[in-house]
């Protein structure tokens, strides 16, 4: 049975800009544009409403010079109004070829906004739909408020449809201005729709104010709608817009009769890129492109992965140009741990595993964040520990107040022996290593030179990152280096430095 083609239009351009804080400059909306159309391969593009602004004019003039150039131009709309031909006056100026004319779809809303009968807003739409043929442009009409309108005034509604089945438009679109619909009523009434207008192209444009816009956007689709209109990261109005990448990945995975031109692999880079334009976050746990939704955590998770794949389902990584993760914490085993491994070529065996693995969860039981750049530190820092432990620091205060010099307070345990001291310094490091020294002379111990001291970070990480300090000390003998890792700079050099007592001790 041939698969039946849908039309995929976005409008993040238009509709998705709408979202509280967000407004697109002219060179990040051509840049949005092109990857749409020439990468992601959605159908059409709704890049701005007319009128809005000089800044708007301009990112229309940028978008259609582009699409005149490489073929594009049909594919990229306009919202306008009935407004006796200001709007298609600004639509050929700014270039473009396509407008989405928005009419009142509900009677409610013609008679409380516009103040009008239906056939006084009917003569006016044709009167913009006979100029925009007179000028070349095409003319797809908007119902606004049609949800609300099949709900309170469906006579009104069809007596609009058969109206505009008369005239010389391209596409009707049905939106759910308000999110307002259930799946159920988006089913009945595109179908009541499509079985009385077969012929007619129709729209769907689902909101999401209940969280109902991609079973919405499928519900339409199995009652027959010809097209949907979706927004990058669901993007919009108050709760926003059905979300492309979702409802993309519905209609692949559960819609077989359907097919789109969308290339989903270039869902998440699409996502990113508007996130980073709009400054709106993606939520971790949103579908497709959230930060952690292809992260197993749990690791009998992990485990099942290796044995099977029983943890994976058709929603695959790959398929987005993502990578499946394996998150490293508390809640981690050792094949959360043998992935991350494995993705950094490197092996442990079983005994120092087990090592790796009860380091990782301590981190993890004090709300550290472990990524896998982290991995090498970790391993350094455990398979560092080559001696028996007979010094322990206890405790420590370390106090740094302006106008002061630091101090510390520090508790060390020596081979079961408990001392206490304190000390000043021109740091808290340098306080800590006083008040230290204070301790090991009690035992008649000098403690060796520190001749360096280094700090790093794995690449890429944030000011919460592991910490890494690496001291190199000097006595009599010889020269040797301890590792510390820790969140906070000063309790890894603190830590280095209990492994250097631990070793001039054995």
């Amino acid at each position: 049975m041939p698969k039946r083609r849908i039309e995929i239009m976005d409008t993040t351009l238009r509709d998705g800009e709408q979202t509280s804080t967000v407004s697109f400059s002219a060179s990040e909306k051509l840049t949005i544009a092109k990857l749409l159309l020439e990468e992601l391969k959605v159908d059409r593009i709704e890049v701005a409403s007319a009128r809005v602004s000089e800044g708007e004019f301009q990112a229309v003039k940028d978008i259609t010079d582009w699409a005149a150039e490489n073929g594009y131009l049909e594919q990229v709309e306009v919202l306008t109004f009935v407004d006796n031909g200001v709007s298609l006056q600004w639509m050929e100026e700014a270039g473009a070829k396509v407008q989405n004319l928005l009419t009142k779809g509900s009677l409610n809303h013609l008679t409380h906004q516009l103040k009008k009968t239906p056939n006084q807003h009917f003569s006016e739409v044709k009167e913009v739909v006979d100029l925009a043929s007179e000028k070349g442009i095409v003319t797809n009409v908007y119902l606004e408020d049609w949800s609300n309108g099949m709900r309170n005034s469906k006579a009104y509604v069809f007596e609009f449809l058969e109206f505009l089945k008369s005239q010389n438009i391209a596409r009707i679109m049905l939106p759910d201005t308000l999110g307002v619909l259930t799946p159920q009523e988006s089913f009945n009434f595109i179908k009541e729709i499509k079985d009385k207008y077969p012929d007619l192209h129709f729209d769907f444009h689902a909101h999401n104010d209940y969280d109902l816009g991609v079973s919405n956007a499928m519900e339409s689709l199995k009652a027959g709608a010809d097209g949907l209109h979706l927004t990058v990261n669901g993007m919009g109005e108050r709760a926003g817009n059905a979300p492309m990448s979702s409802t993309i990945a519905v209609i692949n995975d559960f819609m077989p009769d359907i097919k789109m031109g969308v290339n989903e692999k270039v869902l998440y880079t699409v996502s990113k890129l508007v996130e980073n334009f709009s400054g709106v976050m993606i939520p971790a746990n949103k579908p497709i492109v959230g930060a952690n939704v292809f992260t197993q955590t749990a690791g009998i998770h992990a485990d099942g992965d290796n044995k099977k794949n029983l943890y994976f389902s058709d929603l695959m990584p790959e398929r987005f140009g993502r990578t499946r993760q394996y998150a490293l914490g508390k809640a981690s085993g050792k094949a959360n741990i043998q992935k991350n491994l494995q993705q950094l070529g490197l092996q442990l065996n079983d005994e120092d595993l087990k090592k790796v693995t009860q380091r990782i969860i301590e981190l993890g039981d004090k709300k550290q964040v472990v990524t896998k750049e982290d991995l090498p530190y970790i391993i350094s820092d455990v398979l560092d520990r080559t001696y028996e432990e007979k010094v322990t620091v206890n405790s420590y205060v370390l106090t740094h107040s302006k106008g002061l010099k630091p101090s510390t307070t520090v508790s060390i345990t020596i081979e079961g022996e408990t001392f206490e001291a304190n000390s000043q310094g021109d740091g808290q490091f340098d306080a800590f290593m006083n008040a230290t020294r204070n301790v090991f002379k009690k035992k008649k111990i000098v403690l060796p030179q520190l001749i360096d001291y280094a700090v790093r970070i794995p690449p890429g990480s944030n000011s919460d990152a592991l910490c890494e300090t690496i001291i190199t000390w000097k006595n009599e003998s010889k020269e040797f280096k301890t590792r510390g890792l820790d969140s906070d700079q000063t309790v890894s050099a603190i830590k280095a430095t209990e492994k250097m007592l631990n070793i001039i001790i054995n």
